[in-house]
């Protein structure tokens, strides 16, 4: 079996993880990571017995398929480069700093027939796949996602840092057009908006209230979803769910059953897949694309002065 040859375009917190992965998997061969800093990329590489550059482009002749986990701002002059040259990539999320911009690297991508997947990590959480399975349609949905601030993320504010996630996941999860949208948004510690809420109704009757704060002491990532014979409540990070349902006069709550596993790991190995098997990522550009475009209509809803 061949081996689909990989490099890691950034190796900060989560590049480096990324590199870790790909020297883990047989079915791939990581033949480099790539970052500015010099000594960071040579440290990864180090680490995980590869090469290491700081110039990605010295890397087109030498890969099949690339991730991309850099700064946003810069997702679309690396996409477009390893694309043009027919090679698979899969970046981080969100997909890029515009839609503009994400429409040309999705018609780019279709033009040289290469994978292009995005970094929606929770679709790969084992809770989600697991409940995404349960019978019965969604009629309200509340997502909560909380964390500390990180200095690391300054380029884009909560909305793109993190709603984005649950953005995707109740895309994912309604499969229906948009009939209203209403949300606030805070400036606490950024030039962003640091603490957001949604609330989003959709013509199929759903409702979805998303609240996303970096400004939180205690971390929170769940989702709660009621059915018209069930309430399901997951946490993300425990990756548990439990599913709620009246029988007679009672509330009977039982776990729903999961297979634990590393949602990175699960996403680059579907990556690595999907390029030998020519299938669909289970999160396309298009998919991508179509969470990009309604956290920018949340954006304007908070920002309505700000052009994008």
């Amino acid at each position: 079996m061949k081996k689909i040859r990989v490099a890691v375009i950034g190796t900060g917190k989560l590049g480096s993880i990324h590199a870790r992965i790909y020297s883990q998997l047989k079915e791939a061969k990581l033949v480099g990571v790539c970052d500015l800093d010099e000594k960071r990329a040579r440290e990864i590489a180090q680490d995980f017995n590869t090469d290491f550059y700081s110039d990605y482009r010295k890397l087109i002749p030498k890969v099949d398929a690339v991730s991309i986990s850099v700064p946003t701002i810069l997702h679309y002059q690396i996409g477009r480069e390893f694309l043009n040259h027919k090679i698979h990539c899969l970046i981080e999320k969100p997909l890029t700093a515009n839609l503009k911009e994400a429409k040309k690297l999705l018609e780019l991508a279709r033009k040289k027939s290469c994978i292009l997947q995005v970094g929606h990590i929770e679709r790969f959480n084992p809770a989600i796949r697991a409940i995404a399975k349960l019978p019965g349609a969604p009629r309200f949905i509340e997502c909560h996602r909380l964390g500390q601030f990180s200095p690391r993320v300054k380029d884009i504010g909560v909305v793109l840092d993190l709603m984005i996630h649950d953005i995707d996941i109740v895309l994912a999860l309604v499969k229906s057009k948009i009939k209203s949208l209403d949300a606030i948004g805070v400036k606490v510690l950024t030039g962003h908006e640091d603490i957001a809420n949604a609330r989003i109704k959709f013509k199929n009757g759903v409702i979805a209230n998303l609240t996303a704060s970096r400004v939180s002491d205690e971390a929170m990532r769940k989702i709660r979803i009621f059915k018209k014979d069930a309430y399901i409540s997951l946490d993300y990070s425990r990756q548990e769910a439990m599913v709620y349902r009246k029988n007679k006069n009672k509330i009977i709550a039982k776990s729903a059953p999961i297979k634990k596993e590393e949602p990175l790991k699960a996403e680059l190995k579907s990556f690595i897949r999907c390029i030998r098997e020519g299938k669909k990522p289970l999160v396309s550009g298009y998919d991508a694309y179509d969470a990009l475009r309604l956290a920018f209509q949340i954006l304007n809803k908070i920002h309505p002065h700000v052009s994008r």
